[in-house]
């Protein structure tokens, strides 16, 4: 398996775990707020990580970057930690990941308005028959939408944006330090803005109320969902092309629409299974073959 290939399966194991995100966050956003839900996920995950840095001796950003790496970070743990949990306070889990799933589309484009990488037919053709899947797999399911879910969506769209900008201009920085480094700092930096936004809205006065399963999902959340998923985020960035990175993204609705289901009741059919398979032949097409040549 090479370099690139590995790079792609963490890639689609950090979106599978976003997916279960993005159904934990649908299910306790509304006992919380945005912001406040923000500090919990990315500063457990800054704690946990910040630890296993130092045990390894990372190799940390050169002094000119750590400006960069700090913005890139609020960039990504804050203005899109932000606008995704917002999104889910108005829409349904699917719904939500379904419009994140346009992410390697707006990825492919931002790459290639910035010359980080080209776009070509087989990267074109697999992105499309990915994101076919996922309509596939989650439209006829998407009847019962909440009352002006579209607002959630458009916030959604936003998010994807933002993610896109840190897939492309992150390869870089990541080079010139460890990814784990690069990771650590720039969460770090977000969830120092996101603690101090949540202490300004008061937003801890909500943890009272907080039940039991509810402690759980932020505890994924934090755990799984911030330090596990972005560790492999970050790794496959450093390992593989943006597009290739983001495509696996596709992956992330199929799993949200399962955890909407199971915890929430927000159904699905059976269209799931050959949505999955246009999915992962969608991912198979866009990152394989020697047609696509990505620019450094």
């Amino acid at each position: 398996m090479t370099r690139d290939h590995i790079g792609v399966l963490a890639a689609v194991v950090s979106s599978a775990i976003g997916g279960v995100a993005g159904g934990a966050t649908r299910y306790v956003i509304h006992a919380t707020d945005p912001v406040t839900l923000g500090v919990f996920r990315f500063g457990t995950g800054f704690l946990i990580l910040l630890p296993i840095s130092l045990l390894m001796k990372c190799r940390w950003p050169q002094s000119r970057d750590w400006i960069a790496v700090a913005l890139l970070g609020i960039l990504f743990f804050f203005a899109f930690s932000v606008l995704f949990n917002l999104a889910y306070s108005t829409t349904t889990a699917a719904r939500g990941a379904l419009t994140l799933s346009t992410m390697p589309l707006t990825t492919m484009l931002v790459g290639a308005a910035f010359g980080v990488e080209r776009i070509d037919a087989r990267k074109t053709v697999g992105v499309l028959i990915a994101m076919a899947g996922v309509f596939l797999a989650l439209m006829l399911g998407l009847s019962g939408a909440p009352p002006g879910a579209w607002r959630g969506e458009l916030v959604m769209l936003a998010a994807t944006f933002c993610m896109s900008l840190y897939n492309v201009w992150s390869r870089p920085f990541i080079a010139r330090s460890d990814p784990l480094a690069f990771l650590t700092a720039g969460m770090g930096a977000a969830a120092a803005c996101l603690l101090v936004w949540a202490l300004l809205i008061n937003g801890f006065d909500a943890v009272a109320n907080f039940n039991a399963p509810q402690w759980l999902a932020i505890s994924y959340l934090g755990v799984v969902g911030s330090a596990g998923a972005f560790m492999l985020w970050v790794f496959a960035l450093s390992n593989t092309s943006p597009t290739k990175t983001a495509v696996t993204i596709t992956v992330n609705p199929v799993f949200a629409s399962i955890v909407g289901a199971l915890v929430i009741g927000e159904g699905i059919g059976l269209n799931l299974i050959a949505g999955l398979a246009a999915v992962a032949a969608g991912i198979w097409i866009a990152t394989t073959g020697a047609a696509a040549k990505d620019t450094q």
